[in-house]
């Protein structure tokens, strides 16, 4: 289980159907729905004020959630939040997406089925329409998303809720080999849901004659 702490006497909640990376980083006032993911070295810091995870969510490598006192970060039902972004006293939509990196300050509502994208700042206080897609530094509007980014990205978390299945199932500490054996099992990974959005627009575009 992850490293958790009570602070105050108020302890982290984490759903039994959730999966918490040992070395992530449990503070506080934390609140962890069901089939959730978080992910290596994250940090989830309710000390100040409230974070909440909701159901499907994933949280994964490196972030870190945290806010102002009598604030909350919020992640709402299937938000997807990518390796290494800061959220702070911010709330993320149903079924948006925080790409890798991003920093999404106070105050900022990220609508749902919205993207941020990866290495965005957004700004204290900015709203983010409800399936937009947001980039830069800072962050600004650039358009409107398709159903087929949306499905992408909601095809990517159904991912992450699978992987909380697997790693359930089979994660241990084990010890290296010091070789590759014969037969080397592959992981069961479904690459139909899960392939990257520049790999998928590729293969979904019309062949020239």
């Amino acid at each position: 289980m992850a490293k958790v702490y009570s602070l105050e006497g108020v302890i982290p909640v984490v759903h039994p159907s959730s999966f918490v990376h040992p070395e992530a980083v449990l503070i506080g006032d934390v609140r962890i729905g069901k089939h959730c993911f978080i992910g290596p070295f994250a940090c989830l810091r309710g000390d100040f004020g409230t974070v909440e995870v909701h159901d499907g969510a994933n949280i994964q490598d490196h972030c870190m959630l945290h806010s102002f006192p009598e604030k909350s970060v919020v992640v709402e039902s299937y938000g997807h939040i990518g390796h290494g972004a800061v959220l702070h006293g911010c709330r993320v939509g149903r079924n948006a997406l925080v790409g890798i990196n991003a920093t999404v300050m106070d105050d900022v509502t990220v609508g749902e089925e919205a993207f941020v994208g990866g290495n965005a700042f957004v700004k204290a206080g900015f709203t983010i329409p409800r399936r937009s897609l947001v980039s830069g530094v800072p962050a600004r509007i650039i358009r409107e998303l398709s159903d087929d980014e949306v499905h992408w990205k909601t095809d990517g978390t159904e991912v992450y809720k699978e992987l909380v299945l697997r790693y359930r199932k089979s994660f241990t500490p084990a010890e290296p080999l010091t070789e590759l054996e014969e037969n080397r099992p592959r992981l069961q990974c479904d690459r139909s849901t899960s392939i990257a959005l520049h790999e998928r627009k590729a293969n979904t575009q019309p062949k020239e004659e």
